[in-house]
């Protein structure tokens, strides 16, 4: 790919940038607070600096080439270290900032850190978009390609440059449908372990901690299921008599939907809720701002 110094524009890799993210010259014109004409102009002179058609036509839609997928998060990375640059230091005016936030999250947290999130950039940064992704049975350094500007949860990420900040120790609690024959009598290991379960595995996995220290006890549980994420399952135990975990945060969502919980008759490990990003987010003042919300509310939900 040859550029030109003279196509070397700011405006044209953020213009670029929003056209890859809204596969749409309408979508992105409306982000931009440009007419559709001018858009389709920007995208134009994008086009003939890469020498790439960047979007493409599919059926009613449009949809990015290979190449403009293959240079998007470099090109995020780019204009993220621009805004950093010119933004003045400390906290930046929220209310002119545009952009749109990738977080990965189990489905759970999404359930109950989005509405306050979305609540707080409705009053503080209404031009901040929030994308909530699932996370992935895979390994894969989404946040260093730039799939995600934030992963909050069980991190797991063995890249060394990726910055972790703990938030707390997580504790689960049981959980079955409302008058379920396990709540008649205290719940002990025996009564819990003879129970059927319904275990939440991304990786489909039917064993993990529970049936640790079941061992220990000289117990065994039989798991009849497995779901890929907390919300299914509570739908799922809400109509069987199927027993199950939630993290102690999932408590409200769980009793909405007119569930019991109880304490797990076990000595479990905690689970290390934390926080996760990548190093080109540290000096960004709306990422930092990011960061101190989602921290204030998850910490609130847990408190």
């Amino acid at each position: 790919m040859r550029v030109t110094q003279s196509s070397l524009d700011l405006n044209l890799l953020l213009a670029l940038d929003v056209l890859i993210e809204e596969s749409s010259v309408r979508g992105a014109a409306a982000r931009l607070h440009l007419s559709e004409p001018a858009m389709s102009r920007t995208l134009g002179r994008i086009r003939k600096a890469l020498g790439d058609p960047v979007l493409v036509r599919a059926g009613r839609t449009l949809v990015p080439t290979p190449r403009a997928l293959a240079i998007h998060a470099e090109v995020r990375d780019v204009v993220e270290r621009a805004r950093a640059l010119f933004l003045t230091a400390g906290r930046p005016d929220l209310r002119t900032v545009v952009r749109t936030f990738t977080v990965i999250a189990y489905d759970g947290l999404s359930a109950t850190l989005g509405p306050p999130l979305l609540a707080r950039i409705r009053a503080e940064a209404p031009g901040v978009r929030l994308r909530f992704l699932i996370e992935s049975h895979l390994d894969e350094p989404v946040l260093r390609e730039g799939v995600a500007d934030l992963e909050i949860g069980v991190i797991d990420s063995r890249q060394p440059e990726i910055r972790v900040e703990h938030l707390l120790d997580e504790r689960m609690v049981g959980v079955v449908r409302s008058g379920h024959p396990l709540l008649r009598e205290p719940v002990t290991p025996e009564r819990f372990a003879a129970a059927e379960h319904l275990a939440v595995s991304r990786r489909g996995r039917m064993q993990g901690p529970v049936d640790h220290a079941l061992r220990e006890l000289g117990l065994t549980r039989t798991v009849a299921a497995t779901v890929g994420s907390l919300t299914s399952s509570l739908f799922v135990l809400r109509e069987t008599d199927l027993v199950g975990l939630a993290p102690l945060q999932n408590i409200p969502l769980a009793r909405a939907l007119g569930l019991a919980t109880f304490p797990i008759p076990l000595t479990l490990p905690a689970l290390p809720f934390a926080m996760a990003w990548h190093p080109r987010h540290e000096a960004d003042p709306a990422h930092h701002w990011l960061r101190g919300t989602a921290r204030e509310l998850v910490l609130a939900a847990a408190g």
